[in-house]
Parts: C-alpha cells; structure tokens; sequence
C-alpha cells in the first residue's frame, strides 16, 4: 500500500509532521508529498540545519546548484527539488523566494522509447492474467502503471467506451477513451471482481481504501462493488491508516517485474518499461494525424510542451520528408 498516505503518527520529527500536515491541507497528490518531503530532507541536510528558524531561502540557490554542479542531475529532477523548496519557504514560511538566480541544469533531455506497433502487440501476447489487461489499458488509453492500477469498477464505462482516471498526476480527473478490442476482457474482470467480492462479503471483508473525504462523506461506498479496485491483490492486508483488513490493489512492482520478464523474452533491445506503453500510446495517436492538443487532453499533461515532444520522436518521415539517398 505504497501509495496510501501514511499516518502522521509514523513521521518522528514534528518539523516533518508540521510540513507533512500543511502539504496535506493543501490537498496535495502522495506522490507530489513524497517527492517534496524527500527533497526538504536533503536540503535540510545539505544546509546543516539544527532548527526551523535557521531555514532561509537564500539557501536554496546553492543547493539547486550542487545538484548540477556535483550530482549532475537532469533538468526535471532540478526542477522538482526547485518547486519543492519554494513551496517550503514561500507557501509554508512566507519567505520571499523571488530574487532566486541559480545555474540551471542543462543535460540534454532524452527522447522517450517507443515501442513499434508489433513490438508492443508481442510484449503484450507474452503477458499472463491480469498483466496482460493492465497492459492493454497502457497501451490502448494512455494510462500510467499506477493509473490503471487504481481504477475502480466504477472508472469503467463500457456503454461511452470511456474510462475515468480519478487523482491523475497533478491531482487531476481527465477522461480517455477505451479500446474497442478489450470491453470483453474488461467485462470479464469486472464479473471475476464481483465474485471476489462477495466472498470477501462472506468472510467478513469487502471493505476498500477510499479517502478520508469520501470515505466520511459516503460510509457505505467503501463495500460497495462500483468502489473496488478492477485490480484487487491477491490477499487481504492491514490498512495503515485505519488498521482494518481491506483488499488493495496489483502493486506496481509485480507489475514492472512481468512487463521486463516479457520484454526480454519478445528479445526487444529497447530500454522499455511500463511506461514505454503510454509513449507508444501517444506516438500512434501523433502518426494517425491526431491533434496534439486532444493528446494533451488524453494523456493529462498540464503543459502542452510535455507532449510536444513526441514530435520529435516521431520525426520528419512521417510528414512526407525523404532522405537524399533515396533519389538514388
């Protein structure tokens, strides 16, 4: 259960747990909380801080340029570190952070890996249930590993072929379209959650994580079969905020470990992961003469930038233009 909020009772230093609440408060995603935590740590550290008054945010200039200078990290790991601190000092100690000049990151950025269409198709076929399912949604919608991880039954609308993704990346909802090639597959997991869940019933279980908002505001949705995950584990755990015995969703690992085990089987020399599914995603779309403001939408990226970059990763070719050597 890596990406459910841990209690605050966990953090041992109340300065953490005092920047812990404020993130939460601010209603956060626990992937940006995490991230932001981890570098207020290192900034703390590399600063030599022993109290919070000793935190300023002049000091935030020669860590941003520790990281280029002698981590030599990417321009979007700088960044992170940047939004994190500046967040820390203006947002929770009201410090003023906008006279910050500091040496940016200049490592070229790298094209993203892409699968052709058949490579994808036999990563896919090498897949076992639900793998294989989980890697279509990938594929066929755009979605992240932890993305399609985290639909519920009620994310799923076979009638619009649609599927819903609740707290994307920024926080954010966005719809995306379903591949006409899974509805059955899709049906199908969808009746297997049901059994499942009514055993769970049985047993005295049923219930599943929802958050802290919903979870007071509808109390009932918790056993409700639209609120189960399409992916429930394979066990029953321990709830770490709430401690009662609920049914989570595949983890991520198990995940990343069968795409790599088939990836290496279809004998594809690619560095590809989970994630090479959504950039051929988005490359497909780009080769069909999609627009890329409607990939931007599919997708969820908040900058049109981020997804112009798969102009580039489908090249010139496609445009018409042709090599010299072929007028040979």
């Amino acid at each position: 259960m890596r990406d459910i909020p841990q209690p605050l009772s966990n953090i041992k230093s109340p300065f953490l747990t005092e920047v812990t609440t404020f993130i939460r408060t601010r209603g956060l995603a626990y992937s940006t909380e995490k991230a932001y935590i981890g570098w207020i740590k290192r900034f703390i550290l590399f600063s030599q801080y022993r109290h919070r008054s000793q935190i300023n945010a002049k000091d935030i200039r020669p860590f941003l340029e520790h990281l280029v200078t002698v981590k030599n990290v990417a321009p979007n790991t700088q960044k992170t570190a940047l939004n994190a601190l500046v967040f820390l000092c203006r947002e929770m100690l009201n410090q003023d952070t906008n006279s910050l000049n500091f040496k940016r990151s200049k490592r070229s950025t790298k094209l993203p890996e892409v699968f052709s269409h058949e490579e994808a198709m036999e990563v896919i076929s090498l897949l076992q249930y639900p793998y294989r399912l989980v890697a279509q949604l990938m594929y066929g919608s755009g979605l992240r590993v932890n993305e399609a991880l985290r639909l519920r039954v009620n994310d799923i609308n076979l009638e619009s072929v649609s599927v819903t993704i609740r707290n994307g990346k920024g926080n954010k909802d966005r719809k995306t379209l379903l591949s006409q090639h899974i509805i059955t597959d899709l049906q199908q997991q969808i009746d297997s959650v049901a059994i499942l869940h009514q055993l769970d019933i049985k047993n005295g279980f049923g219930e599943v994580y929802m958050p802290y908002a919903l979870q007071l505001k509808y109390p009932n949705h918790a056993k409700s079969l639209g609120w189960q995950y399409l992916f429930p584990a394979k066990n029953i755990s321990k709830d770490p905020r709430s401690s009662r015995m609920m049914r989570h969703h595949l983890t991520d690992r198990s995940v990343q470990l069968q795409i790599a085990i088939a990836v290496k089987e279809a004998k594809i020399l690619k560095k590809a992961n989970c994630h090479t599914f959504r950039h051929s995603f988005a490359t497909r779309l780009l080769e069909a003469g999609t627009d890329l403001r409607n990939i931007q939408e599919l997708l969820g990226h908040a900058d049109i930038k981020t997804t112009q970059i798969y102009t580039h990763v489908v090249g010139t070719h496609f445009s018409g233009v042709k090599s010299p050597l072929s007028k040979i």
